[in-house]
C-alpha cells in the first residue's frame, strides 16, 4: 500500500518526484511491447463510416481474405485493392503477412476503409516499430465521419423540396 501523506508538503514532494519520474524515463523504459496470440497472430478492430472489420494479420506470403473470398474477389475495384495495400506499402512490409479480415455493415467503400484501418493497428501492435510510420501516413486514426440523419421537414439531412411559387 502506498504511504500515507497527511501534509500539503508532502503531498508536493510526491507529485515532485512523480513528475521527476515520469520525464526521466527514457523510450526504452516507456517501449511498446508486440502483441500475438499463442499462433503468432496480432488482432485488431477497424472502423470507417458503418463498416467494423476484425483483422488478423500473421506472416505469411501476402494472402488477403475478407469474408472468406480473396480481396480480388471482393473488393473488384482496383481503387479499393490499393486502399488495402496502403499500410503495408508505407510500413514497407509488401508480401509479407497473410490477413484474414471478416467485415460487416456500410458500403464497399467504408467496408475498404475498415480493413485499412484495422491492418494498420494489427501492423503496429505486431511490430511497434512500425508505429511512427503509419502514425504519420494518418492511418491509425479513427475517421469518425458519418452520415447525416435526415431532417423532418427536409428531402434528404440539408436538401429542401422543390420550392413552388404559385
Amino acid at each position: 500500500m502506498a504511504e500515507q501523506i497527511n501534509s500539503l508538503d508532502e503531498l508536493a514532494k510526491a507529485v515532485t518526484d512523480d513528475i521527476g519520474a515520469v520525464q526521466g524515463a527514457t523510450a526504452e523504459d516507456i517501449a511498446r511491447e508486440p502483441q500475438r496470440d499463442e499462433l503468432g497472430r496480432s488482432y485488431a478492430t477497424g472502423k470507417r463510416k458503418d463498416a467494423v472489420a476484425r483483422v488478423w494479420i500473421k506472416p505469411g506470403s501476402g494472402k488477403v481474405t475478407v469474408n472468406g473470398k480473396e480481396m480480388n474477389a471482393y473488393f473488384a475495384r482496383p481503387v479499393l485493392q490499393m486502399i488495402l495495400r496502403q499500410p503495408f506499402d508505407v510500413a514497407g512490409v509488401a508480401d509479407q503477412f497473410d490477413v484474414m479480415a471478416t467485415v460487416k455493415g456500410g458500403g464497399l467503400s467504408g467496408q475498404a476503409g475498415a480493413v485499412k484501418h484495422g491492418i494498420s493497428k494489427a501492423l503496429q501492435l505486431y511490430d511497434p516499430s512500425l508505429r511512427s510510420a503509419l502514425k504519420a501516413a494518418g492511418f491509425l486514426t479513427r475517421d469518425s465521419r458519418v452520415v447525416e440523419r435526415k431532417k423532418f421537414g427536409k428531402r434528404k439531412a440539408r436538401r429542401s423540396f422543390q420550392f413552388s411559387k404559385r
